[in-house]
């Protein structure tokens, strides 16, 4: 059982007084361009956090409709959507095949905000993986080759053993992109830009997708 006294207590009126002193309230959220938007915070914490700012959660279901998350890292995002790469024949892979629909969560804890985007998935182009592939350090290019995501591994020997292998048979050479890696595009059907406010009133903006725009949404936090 979880140990209480781990488990930091909720901030007392001193210490919400002492934020708001510190922090003066923000402008409102802009309801213009969710992705400009979201480019400005993510500037924001690439300046701020420590590590990471494009790691994201991203939630699939499997075959028996049980949810399952993991981080993974956004490596393109425009108007377009939210790309990310890995083993398609991974968890995630498989899942994405077959129920191509997922959840996405960014959270800063240094700016202590949050977006969330959930929408449908599709494949990116054997051109855009291709380019991306390109741009990865070799080690990680020899690892995707070597690497059976998901699946059991019987020791820390046997991995070792087959990036030795993959190693020796590229030799020099150049590493081709295999052809159970590639990338996923995820098209918003609604993005949530989540503001920390004083006494838990935080902010919260949804923007979704309208003819020739979109439309936004303002909840109760």
């Amino acid at each position: 059982m979880t140990d209480k006294t781990l488990i930091p207590p909720s901030p007392s009126e001193d210490d919400y007084v002492a934020q708001v002193a510190k922090a003066p309230p923000p402008p409102q959220l802009s309801e213009t361009d969710p992705f400009a938007l979201f480019a400005a915070w993510l500037a924001e914490a690439v300046a701020s956090e420590p590590n990471d700012a494009n790691a994201m959660a991203l939630a699939t279901v499997d075959a028996g409709g049980l949810p399952d998350v993991r981080m993974v890292l956004l490596k393109e995002a425009d108007a377009r959507g939210f790309v990310f790469y890995t083993n398609l024949e991974s968890a995630k892979g498989r899942e994405l095949a077959a129920n191509p629909q997922a959840g996405l969560l960014f959270h800063w804890k240094t700016l202590r905000r949050q977006v969330r985007v959930r929408g449908a998935v599709s494949a990116v182009s054997a051109a855009e993986a291709d380019a991306y592939w390109a741009t990865r350090a070799r080690a990680s290019q020899i690892g995707a080759w070597a690497s059976s995501q998901s699946r059991a591994l019987p020791d820390r020997l046997a991995l070792e053993k087959k990036i030795a292998e993959f190693g020796l048979k590229f030799g020099l050479g150049k590493v081709p992109r295999p052809p159970h890696w590639s990338g996923f595009r995820m098209t918003p059907q609604a993005m949530e830009f989540w503001r920390d406010r004083p006494f838990r009133l935080h902010e919260r903006l949804v923007f979704t997708p309208a003819a020739g725009g979109w439309t936004t949404e303002r909840l109760f936090p």
